[in-house]
């Protein structure tokens, strides 16, 4: 076989493999907005959908209050659980890169910690200062601070390895927690409930107005992190081969880093701590895909949000009426594939 005909046979194959995924996507997506507490055809869910884009495209044969409970509840926090599993796998397969340590997560690292830390500082002591965009600027910052302090650490410990970045990590998350558990102690009773959103992660709240915040930093850090993907390859072998090719380590490092805050910060200041998708999907997708990140990163968005819908559809599905917090669902599922890992690491 020569080499166009196996291009484009690959060609072909990637292309299956991307409209399969697209419509996995597609499918999830009308799964979430159809089950719930009040089942609703799918029928009516894109025939809703379809009125709101062109006003009486479709005959209304639902009722108003199905209508709201389509467009107002569960198709903004659907949107939101995607972008939300897109930008953490997609920040976990970046600090997998960066790191050469296939245990990195944004969770594992404390950067998810140092969010919450952020959010819950804004929620219970200072205030929406600046309105709605408050907590998502609070929860970037107490991120990016999280992130400086993990590498401050390393360097004060000289744990320059990728395992010792990791242990640094999480000494670092149970010391910001340890202080975010100060901040709700010392908080006002009656509004800490509020913080159990953010502690055990939930999409509930999702809103249209809102949305487009975490959109707009999952387009613009992932986009960045797309067009970063030969660096990423060249990390994943050494910082002496990155070197050799032109890359500034430390700096692009830091900007990866940095890029992770910015997308986990804001994706928790609107979910709360959802754990373990920057672990788990990334490692599902280099064992599908191959390892060269422009399959990775393309494909871990694709496929953290399709998890998270369907955590969420659990969530909301396993103990109806009542929501399960999400970070449950990810958490036990993680926690599983945390052990499997291990375990696979150990055989080799």
């Amino acid at each position: 076989m020569s080499h166009s005909q196996t291009l484009g046979q690959r060609l072909r194959q990637q292309s299956t493999a991307a409209l399969l995924g697209f419509a996995a996507l597609f499918l999830s997506l009308s799964v979430a907005i159809s089950v719930g507490a009040v089942q609703i055809p799918l029928s009516t869910v894109w025939g809703v959908f379809a009125n709101q884009l062109i006003p009486d495209l479709v005959e209304q044969t639902w009722s108003q209050g199905r209508e709201a409970i389509v467009w107002e509840i569960r198709f903004p926090r659907a949107l939101l659980a995607m972008m939300v599993g897109a930008g953490l796998a997609i920040v976990g397969a970046s600090l997998q890169a960066v790191t050469r340590n296939s245990l990195a997560d944004p969770h594992l690292l404390g950067i998810s910690s140092g969010g919450a830390f952020g959010a819950i500082l804004a929620l219970l002591h200072t205030g929406l200062f600046i309105g709605l965009l408050t907590v998502p600027l609070m929860a970037f910052l107490g991120a990016l601070m999280a992130t400086a302090i993990v590498l401050g650490v390393t360097r004060f410990a000289d744990a320059a390895s990728a395992d010792r970045l990791v242990l640094a990590g999480v000494a670092v998350s149970f010391i910001i927690m340890a202080c975010a558990n100060v901040l709700i102690f010392l908080g006002d009773p009656r509004a800490t409930h509020t913080v159990v959103f953010w502690m055990l992660g939930g999409l509930g709240l999702a809103q249209w107005d809102q949305l487009v915040y975490p959109l707009a930093i999952l387009v613009l850090s992932g986009a960045w992190l797309f067009t970063q993907a030969g660096s990423l390859n060249a990390m994943t072998v050494g910082d002496e081969t990155a070197s050799t090719l032109g890359i500034p380590v430390t700096r692009f490092r830091r900007l990866v880093f940095v890029a992770g805050a910015l997308v986990t910060g804001v994706m928790v200041a609107f979910s709360g701590l959802i754990g373990f998708i920057g672990l788990m999907v990334p490692h599902v997708v280099r064992l599908l895909f191959g390892g060269d990140y422009q399959r990775v990163l393309p494909w871990s968005a694709l496929l953290g949000a399709i998890f998270l819908l369907w955590a969420d559809i659990v969530a909301r599905t396993i103990m109806a009426p009542e929501d399960m917090p999400i970070g449950i669902v990810t958490g036990l599922t993680g926690g599983v594939f945390f052990v499997w890992i291990l375990r696979q690491r150990a055989e080799t």
